[in-house]
């Protein structure tokens, strides 16, 4: 069987080191080198391969985040300079992850493993946790067009079924990702699960009015209104130090 490989990384030099080491195997065919995320995404899309290699500190749209928009999911080897990656990539089941400057040997172990089981690919909820290191922003596509949220522009998030509704600055996104995912990585000190179909960035916090018995209304400062469960206040009271 021949496999379709794509390499992405901002070094052209990079690039052409990966499809040199490519040689030794002849089952493995590149499609394409590409040096940005955004080149990347294109040619994803155009050849579908099996196999991608992918830097993750690039311009414009980092690796962690071309990962999300890859459908269906490929088997993915990281290459890249930045260690600190290792543990998100690894959680995320990639094939393997070279630390450059990686020797022959080392790459054709990693290829190697995608050959003895090329099926493996990331979860399709994967979703890059955020840290210091990583960019504070959301990627979303709709169509053709992709979208980078910084998170201080992120006003509310509302759970749709398997989906998820983002409201932010510029207006309002979907995103095939359930509620439960993006509390799980956005920064537990900015976004706070008030209520179980919504999340609320308490920098947009205007102020909090009782509601009911028990309940509570967040109102924020672009006028929303969102509902607040009990569980929801005592979660808002603590980030909030109240």
């Amino acid at each position: 069987m021949k496999y379709k490989a794509l390499i992405i990384d901002d070094e052209p030099l990079a690039c052409g080191l990966v499809a040199k080491y490519l040689n030794a195997f002849p089952e493995i065919v590149v499609v394409e080198q590409c040096y940005n995320g955004f080149e990347g995404l294109k040619a994803f899309q155009s050849h579908q391969p099996h196999l991608v290699f992918l830097d993750v500190q690039m311009p414009k749209l980092s690796g962690l985040e071309l990962v999300e928009l890859l459908d269906p999911r490929p088997a993915i080897i990281f290459t890249t300079a930045f260690d600190q990656y290792a543990m998100q990539a690894f959680e995320a089941q990639a094939v393997d992850y070279l630390l450059k400057p990686f020797s022959e040997e080392r790459f054709k172990q990693a290829v190697r493993k995608f050959l003895e089981s090329p099926q493996r690919s990331f979860p399709a909820d994967f979703e890059p946790p955020a840290s210091s290191d990583t960019l504070q922003r959301l990627v979303v596509k709709e169509g053709a067009q992709l979208f980078l949220i910084p998170y201080r522009k992120i006003h509310r998030l509302e759970a749709d079924g398997d989906y998820t509704r983002i409201f932010t600055e510029e207006g309002k996104f979907m995103k095939k990702k359930g509620l439960l995912s993006f509390e799980k990585n956005l920064p537990a000190d900015l976004f706070v699960r008030v209520h179980r179909s919504h999340l609320i960035n308490v920098s947009k916090l205007k102020r909090i009015d009782p509601y009911g018995k028990n309940d509570h209304i967040a109102l924020l400062q672009n006028g929303e209104q969102v509902p607040v469960s009990r569980s929801g206040f005592k979660a808002l009271k603590k980030v909030l130090q109240l």
